[in-house]
């Protein structure tokens, strides 16, 4: 019993240091660069801001993000089929990596609740003992489902408009839809790991940054790379899918749930684990370091 209270005095008194090490943290030089500790601090009570919030408000957020990101979707869709009969389907998909970012930048600006930019700055607080892993499933269940919702809202209504206004045929949504299914599942996870690994580090690289138009490149060039490469984006690829799904005979049920499962599962490992795991222990490392050296 003794070893166990020894113990978690140990922990309480690491987790005091860590606090305070946050509370202490200043930008580097002056007010232009911000220190790890800085960007750490802020994300985190981003993160509880979030937590604070009520369920209703964070659903509608999410669905806002969903319909919002659906925006891009427009995009890809006409850019697709405007530029068909003059270049390769092969090019087509590396050009529409130019207007993917619109429906990201409207979302994080406008600061809707979108899972894959929300999912570090949702486990921070956790790995900082602020909050427990229930309130983060529970909160990333609400978002997924309000980013989901939406993207089906804005799905049928593309759907729809889209052909009425000769700014894509259904022929479009099926190619796309099946540009994005046509993998196996290991391969979408890894591609979704990739992809949320991304999106995890553009939070960390829009909190790091002070002004709008730096915030717009990093997210243009973000989500510009995760285009071009190809990886997959659980929120914008399942309103893809999706829409293909209701269009074409060709895509089935089981290639949306194949792509959705694989997808948020690949998105929640890049962005929980790669980003907001690894940046937080590299922090309380250097605190680790500097408290034995004392």
């Amino acid at each position: 019993m003794k070893e166990e209270e020894i113990e978690a005095k140990e922990q309480e008194k690491k987790q005091e240091n860590i606090d305070k090490e946050l509370k202490d943290s200043t930008s580097l030089s002056g007010d232009s660069t911000k220190s790890h500790g800085e960007i750490l601090k802020q994300q985190i009570v981003e993160g509880q801001e979030t937590y604070d919030r009520t369920p209703q408000s964070i659903l509608l957020s999410s669905i806002t993000a969903g319909l919002e990101i659906g925006f891009s979707y427009l995009l890809l869709c006409s850019v697709f089929y405007f530029f068909s009969d003059s270049l390769q389907e092969e090019s087509l998909f590396k050009i529409m990596a130019f207007v993917y970012p619109i429906g990201f930048i409207m979302v994080i600006l406008g600061q809707s609740i979108l899972f894959t930019e929300q999912t570090s700055l949702l486990t921070l607080p956790v790995l900082n003992n602020k909050r427990s892993i229930k309130s983060l499933l529970k909160i990333w269940g609400t978002v997924i489902a309000g980013n989901l919702l939406g993207g089906y809202i804005i799905a049928f209504i593309l759907i729809w408009i889209g052909p009425k206004l000769n700014l894509f045929e259904h022929n479009t949504i099926e190619k796309i839809a099946h540009h994005v299914t046509d993998y196996n599942g290991f391969v979408i996870f890894v591609s979704a790991i990739l992809a949320g690994w991304l999106m995890g580090l553009l939070s960390w690289l829009i909190t790091s940054s002070r002004d709008t138009m730096s915030r717009i490149f990093i997210i243009f060039i973000i989500t510009a790379t995760m285009a071009f490469t190809g990886l997959h984006h659980s929120i914008i690829g399942s309103i893809e899918v999706f829409a293909g799904m209701i269009v074409s005979p060709n895509i089935e049920i089981l290639d949306y749930l194949k792509f959705q499962s694989f997808g948020l599962l690949g998105n929640s490992i890049g962005g929980g684990v790669f980003v907001a795991l690894l940046k937080y222990r590299a922090f309380v490392y250097n605190i680790d370091m500097e408290r034995r050296n004392y």
